[in-house]
């Protein structure tokens, strides 16, 4: 394994860490800022929004900055913002500061994403991509349930200090231990927006919008769905490391399947896993033990998505990788946001017991659109003299 791509992933580590762990520290957040939930969880809307919103423009403007810099400096505005996040003295300067920290991982998340993408051998792109993408399931199963947890023993407020130490932690890794990378052609905003024109990557994309969607409806509401069992901080923390440790698994077998078949029956069969999970979810969160076993299955079939997304982007558009990574990292955190916004609506109509069922409809439509790209790309593979491409 290359250790530079394990330097990438602890980066992506300390960013995952601060998309999940207010999740876990949603009900302490709203007691100290005198709101409800469904409000206090539009800190991580606000975070993803500036995220998938400036992903692209940040690289089109920084494009002629080099790649070692431009992660660096992603890092330092992490850190600080999150810092600002801890010392917050009122909601509002809480969200401000969380789009910064929005910014931050803007600027690190699809520079480490297509630098890995580069450094390897075509071949091995599959294996790169599902390497730096473990550093965000490892955030869920370390970094989310630590930060839950000091949150619990102690103030939510130390949670985010955690954080800002992690991407310290990470900035120094990437200073220390990462030499500095060859610049790749500088891309306009206009020219990397581009690759929407192509209807197969616009409907790969809308794939991983709904999908995250779906994931995150339920994760951003996770101690309100689950409730009726989390009777303690160290089982809430124990919850979200499953969750974590099971896509770690999935990621670290998918890498090599996806380099042998493709992508495309990997993505059908983890979201029909999916669908299900979700709509047995009202009923199995009502119980300890089917609530693991229902955590467990989301985290495996959950997390398997984004590999195979990944790779499908880059077989179509081997040229323009950075691109079109960027733009994935954008769909991602639209659907974070719109997970957000579902979930606050879903809580006043249907409940947190049935939240779930708006992940069913999330993970359905995701299913349409992974197979309108999969036929889309079967015709122009049909085509005399055009580039066979994963599926």
């Amino acid at each position: 394994m290359d250790k530079r791509l394990l330097i990438l992933a602890l980066g992506m580590f300390a960013l995952g860490t601060d998309s999940f762990v207010v999740a876990g520290v949603l009900p302490a957040i709203a007691r100290t800022f005198h709101t409800d939930v469904g409000l206090a969880g539009q800190l991580t809307t606000v975070y993803a929004i500036a995220y998938a919103l400036l992903s692209p423009t940040v690289a089109a403007l920084a494009g002629g900055v080099p790649r070692k810099r431009l992660m660096l400096s992603g890092l330092g505005i992490f850190v600080l913002a999150n810092l600002a996040t801890a010392f917050a003295p009122n909601f509002t300067l809480a969200l401000v500061s969380r789009a910064f920290a929005g910014l931050g991982a803007a600027m690190y998340s699809p520079t480490a994403t297509s630098t890995g993408a580069m450094i390897v051998k075509p071949e091995q792109r599959g294996q790169a991509l599902t390497i730096i993408l473990a550093g965000l399931t490892a955030a869920t199963a370390l970094g989310s349930p630590i930060g839950t947890v000091i949150g619990g023993l102690g103030d939510w407020r130390w949670t985010m200090v955690f954080v800002s130490v992690v991407g310290l932690l990470a900035a120094a890794g990437i200073a220390l231990l990462l030499k500095e990378i060859p610049m790749p052609p500088k891309v306009s905003l206009r020219d990397r927006l581009a690759p929407l024109s192509d209807t197969r990557v616009g409907l790969v994309l809308a794939t991983t919008l709904l999908a995250m969607a779906g994931n995150f409806v339920i994760y951003t509401y996770f101690s309100v769905v689950f409730d009726r069992v989390l009777s303690s901080t160290a089982l809430f923390g124990a919850l979200l490391v499953l969750w974590g440790s099971g896509g770690t698994m999935t990621n670290v077998v998918l890498s090599r399947l996806l380099d042998r078949f493709g992508p495309r029956w990997v993505l059908v069969v983890m979201l029909s896993v999916l669908v299900a999970d979700m709509a047995l979810l009202p009923w199995a969160s009502g119980q300890l033990w089917s609530s693991v076993l229902a955590i467990a299955v989301w985290g495996v079939a959950g997390w398997g998505i984004m590999g195979p997304q990944q790779y499908r982007l880059v077989g179509l558009a081997p040229a323009s990788a950075p691109v079109v990574l960027g733009l994935n990292t954008a769909a991602t955190y639209l659907g974070v946001t719109a997970a957000g916004v579902l979930g606050a609506a879903g809580l006043h109509l249907l409940g947190g017991h049935n939240l779930a069922l708006f992940a069913v409809i999330l993970f359905v439509l995701a299913i349409v659109t992974s197979e309108l790209a999969a036929r889309r790309i079967e015709a122009a593979d049909a085509v005399p003299g055009n580039l066979q491409l994963s599926k």
